[in-house]
């Protein structure tokens, strides 16, 4: 696993940038127990902070930065919370479209739609309306999203069309697989960032995390500022990808 912010150097390196970034933000209801706030003060910081790595990834160059916002098991939370979360994702769909529409963002969303309120998905769809045409960075933020949920759906639709004759057994391989899921012709992450210091994946793009470098701090998600995204970019740039083969020398 990878060293934590605080061991890593702060000192530029040459390499070339990761195309995809991933991020695990986690650490927003202990930011605000800390410091004996409501939970949902926590979650109001981390859109803060997901408003500044945003623009400054898309400053970077970086082609697509895919945000963990809401997992399916997430709903386990209680109802109070939840709400708040919704109604906080409604808020961040209309005041961010300045900031999308300036850098030249496309917003992409995956993950479920079941369960989550009209209201949001109006708000989910017109902003994604609105950036579809633009070419900068993608921004994908995944929402009620699991990946185990993911890969069954993908492996039902194959199997049905093995079922009804449009598809052999022997045909499906791994380009068929990521043909039938939600991140599709999107690049797989390159670098995983997880905040709170959390050793895991906790169900997130399982198919997609094969080769991606992982780089953890113990910073909780409110307090991720662009200087700890640089430290994972300079992490990630010293690193030498394998990809299953061999160190060279």
């Amino acid at each position: 696993m990878s060293r934590t912010a605080g061991q890593q150097q702060t000192t530029s390196t040459t390499g070339p940038l990761p195309q995809h970034v991933a991020v695990i933000m986690d650490g927003n209801g202990r930011w605000a127990e800390k410091r004996n706030l409501p939970r949902i003060e926590g979650h109001s910081q981390g859109v803060a902070s997901v408003r500044k790595v945003t623009e400054h990834a898309a400053r970077r160059g970086i082609e697509q930065l895919t945000l963990y916002c809401l997992s399916s098991e997430n709903w386990q939370r209680p109802q109070a919370e939840l709400d708040f979360l919704m109604l906080l994702l409604e808020q961040y769909m209309v005041e961010e479209r300045s900031l999308l529409m300036r850098e030249r963002i496309r917003l992409i969303m995956i993950g479920s739609r079941d369960g989550l309120p009209s209201s949001t998905l109006a708000a989910i769809d017109e902003t994604v309306g609105m950036c579809c045409k633009n070419d900068g960075m993608r921004l994908c933020l995944a929402v009620n999203y699991g990946g185990r949920a993911e890969i069954v759906k993908a492996a039902k639709t194959l199997a049905h069309q093995v079922a009804s004759g449009r598809l052999h057994p022997d045909e499906i391989d791994e380009s068929s697989i990521e043909s039938q899921l939600e991140t599709n012709g999107m690049p797989d992450p390159d670098l995983l960032i997880r905040t709170a210091g959390e050793m895991r994946i906790s169900n997130f793009l399982l198919w997609q995390m094969s080769y991606a470098e992982f780089w953890v701090t113990p910073d909780l998600w409110p307090d991720f500022t662009e200087r700890h995204l640089d430290l994972a970019i300079t992490a990630f740039q010293s690193r030498e990808r394998r990809f299953g083969g061999l160190a060279s020398s």
